[in-house]
């Protein structure tokens, strides 16, 4: 790509394109317990029907036909009742315990009156059926429990594993790269936050991440750098990836054999970001500024994280909060403004530089601003990103 800088693309264009650049990865197949954060690269189907028995749902006592009742003996958990009751019996029986043969109900023992080994009412009498957990009532043997796509995370990890499940296919865990560029950080006079940022921001996700550089400003220092990722998924760099003369990071992937997908999106912060492919590894150019870095991680590394771990709707959603003071109206570019969430109102963080890490710290939230919108009045519902959430996993 030579000559002047393209026209910025629409947040909603790249979004599109980004996911055209990006597959799931390929499947393995993992103990259940170590898949948690994965996305299932088949359906889960029951291997077992839960639960396999007809089961008591409180403490108290197990009946056959009408009372008063005599005590004919004890199901607990692992220890059923191994008999067959006749009418006029019950035993005792435990939450989750196996029903006995010969018993339709379960009376709880704070409704029971019991002498010694006799047993009546001291309320109405429960009707058929009545606390018990009928056998296959979660679910049965063969029914498919989670489709293809779903995300791992602890009840479905339970789920799993009370479905008769040991091991499930999950898409491989993404491998990442980190390069921050710029000779201010290889000297030291500017720390390499940024790639400290993404990667913290990458650990939500089940990655292996890996940092390299500082890198310099310097087409042979970028050449090697992104030689050593060759083996990644992804890689994210950051700075370089403006107009500037020292702005080396699109001809070195050129230079490496990466073919730019877009580069430029009309978004504030963050108008310099640059997505490239090479064979299997896909690249994000983020810019230098650590706002603009931030929002750019947020809003198309996370995403291309989850889609290569095959979630299904990678992209993170916007939900609607009051905003919490008037907003001006937008301009040709869409805006992301920082915000705190605060009595359920989005109030927005004024100062706009993309190089205060103090009030992107503040933040815990982002407004978007579509293109030429209206001024928005405090109270109105406007798009808000929830970073706790999407900035995370």
């Amino acid at each position: 790509m030579s000559g002047p800088a393209p026209s910025p693309i629409p947040l909603e264009e790249a979004w599109a394109r980004l996911l055209e650049s990006v597959r799931p990865l390929p499947a393995e197949t993992l103990p259940v317990a170590d898949a948690l954060g994965r996305h299932l690269a088949a359906p889960l189907t029951a291997a077992a029907t839960r639960p396999a028995a007809d089961l008591s749902a409180m403490d108290g006592y197990a009946l056959s036909g009408p009372g008063p009742w005599a005590l004919a003996g004890e199901s607990r958990c692992g220890a059923p009742f191994g008999g067959t009751l006749s009418a006029g019996q019950a035993v005792r029986i435990s939450t989750g315990a196996a029903m006995p043969a010969g018993a339709d109900r379960v009376l709880v023992q704070e409704e029971a009156l019991r002498n010694g080994d006799r047993l009546s009412l001291a309320a109405e009498p429960p009707e058929a059926g009545a606390n018990v957990r009928r056998r296959g009532i979660d679910f049965e043997r063969g029914d498919r429990l989670l489709p293809a796509g779903s995300r791992l995370g602890a009840r479905q990890v339970a789920l799993a594993l009370s479905a008769g499940i040991a091991r499930v296919a999950v898409h491989h865990a993404p491998r990442v790269a980190i390069l921050d560029c710029g000779d201010e950080l290889v000297d030291g006079s500017v720390p390499a936050s940024n790639g400290a940022m993404l990667a913290a921001m990458a650990a939500g996700l089940p990655c292996t991440v890996r940092r390299i550089g500082p890198v310099a400003d310097d087409a042979g220092a970028l050449g090697a750098a992104l030689a050593a990722c060759a083996d990644c998924d992804l890689v994210l760099t950051s700075g370089g990836a403006s107009v500037g003369d020292h702005d080396l990071v699109r001809p070195a992937l050129e230079a490496w054999g990466a073919r730019i997908a877009f580069w430029r999106v009309a978004i504030r912060p963050g108008k310099p970001l640059l997505v490239a492919r090479r064979e299997d590894t896909l690249v994000l150019g983020l810019p230098g500024n650590p706002v603009s870095a931030f929002v750019t991680g947020f809003l198309f590394a996370l995403p291309a994280l989850r889609a290569m771990l095959g979630a299904p709707d990678p992209l993170p959603r916007a939900v609607p909060v009051p905003a919490g003071a008037d907003l001006p109206p937008g301009g040709a570019r869409g805006e992301f403004t920082r915000a705190v969430l605060r009595e359920g109102r989005a109030d927005p963080i004024r100062q706009r530089d993309s190089s205060l890490l103090a009030q992107l710290a503040r933040a815990d939230a982002l407004i978007w601003h579509p293109p030429h919108c209206a001024g928005t009045k405090g109270g109105t519902d406007v798009p808000v990103y929830r970073l706790e959430n999407g900035a995370i996993a």
